[in-house]
């Protein structure tokens, strides 16, 4: 875990209902030099108090990942350019920070093969 980017959700309680921040943090997405990595971050318009969950949806690719809160309400965009982390040796992890239970009810990875390009 020397390269990762971090997309975490964080709930504030406001006065009559829950804020929702999606955010993404590529801080350490890569163990190249001099690269710029800001952190990204978008409100998510979701009443958890309603539905109870939280959807995201991430698609990561060898330099993009673009992460889809409540089904492409906020969506963020983040340049990674990792150089450990490809292929086999990235990973997905889920976990949780904070002080309730969480669950996670479906979570799916699939590994997008290259395309086909003018029949080859």
């Amino acid at each position: 875990m020397e390269e990762k980017t971090a997309v975490f959700f964080r709930i504030f309680k406001a006065e009559h209902k829950h804020v929702v921040l999606m955010c993404h943090d590529p801080t350490r997405s890569s163990m190249r030099p001099n690269l710029y990595r800001p952190t990204f971050a978008g409100y998510v318009d979701v009443d958890i108090a309603k539905t109870g969950k939280i959807s995201l949806r991430s698609l990561i690719d060898h330099s993009v990942v673009e992460s889809f809160g409540a089904e492409g309400k906020t969506c963020i965009t983040s340049r990674v350019y990792p150089s450990l982390a490809i292929g086999k040796d990235a990973h997905l992890f889920v976990f949780n920070n904070g002080s309730a239970d969480v669950k996670v009810s479906e979570l799916k990875a699939w590994e997008i093969r290259r395309p086909l390009m003018n029949g080859a």
